[in-house]
């Protein structure tokens, strides 16, 4: 098999697996209250894998984010979550902010 065939093969599988889930949801979110404790589970799940994530962004960091220091990550990621609190939870403005604030401090180190 060449390369464009692995591609393929792999764009169809993933598409499979996720749209797969995605129908599952469809069928079973009618069953499911937005109050009960599965659905709680799930949101603290879903959660807790975006912090994980997130801090294995900032402490150990891949790509672009390798040339900046873990001072300067610390600082941005601070920054967001502040205005993302002082916001009223609006994910654009610290978005938006994060790489206005990285890329000043990138610069200037």
């Amino acid at each position: 098999m060449d390369l464009s065939s692995n591609l393929i093969l792999v764009i169809v599988v993933t598409s499979i697996a996720t749209f797969a889930s995605r129908f599952l949801g469809i069928l079973t979110a009618e069953k499911i209250s937005d109050k009960s404790k599965l659905f709680d589970w799930f949101n603290c799940v879903a959660y807790s894998i975006l912090a994980a994530l997130t801090a294995r962004m900032v402490i150990f960091p891949a790509g672009a984010l390798l040339e900046s220091t873990l001072l300067i990550r610390l600082i941005v990621i601070s920054i967001s979550i502040a205005v993302f609190i002082y916001s009223k939870k609006n994910l654009v403005l610290p978005t938006i902010l994060s790489f206005i604030f990285f890329t000043i401090l990138s610069s200037i180190n």
